[in-house]
């Protein structure tokens, strides 16, 4: 059983819960149909997802087998054979269709965007595997702009109106997580040798920098985001105050990444990391605070 979940990547689902972000950052979490809604979409595009990892996974069987780690992977390590990705990736998108077509009724006339954005992500993720991972810059980007889709996804189901601020954010604080990576790999590849076409593109000044520069442009939309008009009527003005904690946890992340010299991925760092965890729970707290106990 642990192989499938492997190949499905089950703990990547957890970039998807980005899905919920409308629903939460609008006070309305406790509205038990839009959670349902929010959770029908965190499904499908979690199966989405899944699917795009299989494709990955089957087109880079021979390099993966040459990486350190990725030659764990059940396709690559052989844990899994061929036919039964195939197998696998023909039956989630089987179920992809059905759901679909379930839910004609429950995202009314939300559906048709719902579809657009998930067939969207599923063609540009597509050219990623196939080709625009190798291209460096452009790789970033369209790891960025799938954290975007999944926000998008996340207001299409439950009707609610996204920010320019939010949508920028989340822009931006993908970037950190795939520039991140990428200077992971480059650490990697200067002991194991190169892996990726595109890292070509870069090196790790280069890539210290552009962190740096993601990781500012975070807080401030962060704080934008506090401070805007909308925010500031639908919350406590308190909740300005929340970005204390978005400033230590950014600090925090890149004093292991340039200090300590931490190669896993931000998802990683963030897995083991107590300060960023605790950071985080606090922050959770705090903003819940501003948005359900404003009195």
């Amino acid at each position: 059983m642990t192989k499938y979940l492997k190949l499905l990547r089950v703990e990547q689902w957890v970039k998807n819960l980005f899905v919920f972000a409308p629903l939460f950052f609008s006070g309305n979490i406790m509205e038990m149909d839009l959670l349902v809604k929010s959770i029908f979409a965190f499904i499908i595009f979690s199966i989405t997802a899944s699917s795009i990892y299989i494709i990955n996974d089957y087109s880079d069987i021979e390099s993966d087998r040459k990486h350190p780690e990725k030659r764990n992977r059940p396709l690559a390590s052989g844990a899994i054979s061929k036919s039964q990705a195939k197998f696998i990736l023909g039956f989630l998108l089987l179920v992809n269709i059905i759901l679909l077509f379930l839910s004609v009724d429950f995202f009314q006339q939300n559906l048709w965007k719902f579809i657009a954005i998930i067939g969207f992500y599923f063609m540009m993720n597509l050219a990623y595997t196939f080709k625009l991972k190798h291209v460096a810059i452009v790789d970033v980007c369209i790891i960025a702009i799938g954290f975007v889709l999944r926000v998008l996804a996340g207001g299409y189901t439950t009707g609610i109106l996204i920010s320019q601020w939010a949508i920028l954010l989340t822009f931006v604080l993908a970037l950190v997580l795939a520039i991140g990576k990428r200077r992971g790999e480059l650490i990697n590849a200067q002991i194991s040798g190169r892996t990726r076409k595109a890292l070509d593109g870069y090196n790790v000044q280069f890539a210290d920098i552009a962190l740096s520069i993601s990781c500012a442009l975070a807080i401030v939309c962060y704080l934008m985001f506090t401070l805007s008009p909308e925010v500031q009527q639908r919350f406590h003005p308190r909740v300005f105050y929340t970005v204390f904690f978005v400033v230590f946890a950014f600090l925090r992340y890149l004093q292991q990444t340039l200090v300590y010299n931490k190669t896993e991925s931000p998802t990683k760092i963030i897995y083991k990391d107590r300060y960023i965890q605790v950071t985080l729970v606090l922050w959770l707290a705090a903003f819940l605070l501003q948005i359900y106990f404003k009195k």
